[in-house]
């Protein structure tokens, strides 16, 4: 059975994005992005609300790309692999290959998904992330703390929820970015 991870770029206190919205804070140098990338081959499908989905679909439509970093290509090869769930009611039809749109979030039919794919699952950005955590569906949870405190906006975690986790990995980058794997305790 597939794993389904949650992961996330977050400030020191726990924010995805500051009161404002932004994020440009946790923009992961090569180091960390290399990192990144080896944790993110083993997914085969990501799982997204329709703004996460709009961050992410440059990966593939970005016409830039192929004169980035060896890291930023290497990105966006493996995410362009794998196939992208959207969970959206306005979305009309994706703007990316191997994409396909549902309407709404079925912790079932992602529990199904888990059961029957060989590869991991990723899910992408709090507010998709919110129900799956409380329907007991992520399996790893793959934090990167930046060094930063932005004092209020967008949580990593969903208000009212309680989890016990074991850590799993760790590690430190020299710009001062800590990356944090829990697994969910098995009860």
């Amino acid at each position: 059975m597939a794993k389904l991870v949650y992961g996330g770029l977050a400030s020191l206190d726990l924010y995805t994005a500051d009161a404002d919205g932004k994020f440009d804070w946790s923009v992961p140098d090569d180091e960390v992005h290399a990192f990144v990338n080896d944790l993110e081959r083993s997914i085969g499908t990501y799982l997204y609300g329709r703004r996460m989905y709009e961050t992410m679909s440059p990966w593939e439509t970005d016409p830039s790309i192929p004169g980035q970093s060896p890291s930023l290509r290497d990105y966006a090869e493996i995410w362009q692999a794998a196939d992208k769930i959207v969970y959206s009611r306005t979305l009309e039809r994706p703007r990316t290959a191997r994409t396909r749109v549902e309407r709404e979030f079925d912790p079932g039919a992602v529990r199904e998904l888990k059961e029957r794919s060989d590869r991991d699952l990723s899910i992408g950005g709090p507010e998709l992330a919110a129900p799956a955590i409380r329907a007991g569906l992520v399996d790893e949870y793959h934090l990167f703390l930046n060094p930063v405190v932005v004092g209020g906006g967008k949580p990593y975690l969903p208000a009212g929820t309680r989890l016990d986790l074991e850590l799993a990995d760790e590690r430190r980058f020299a710009n001062g970015v800590v990356y944090l794997c829990y697994r969910t305790r098995q009860t």
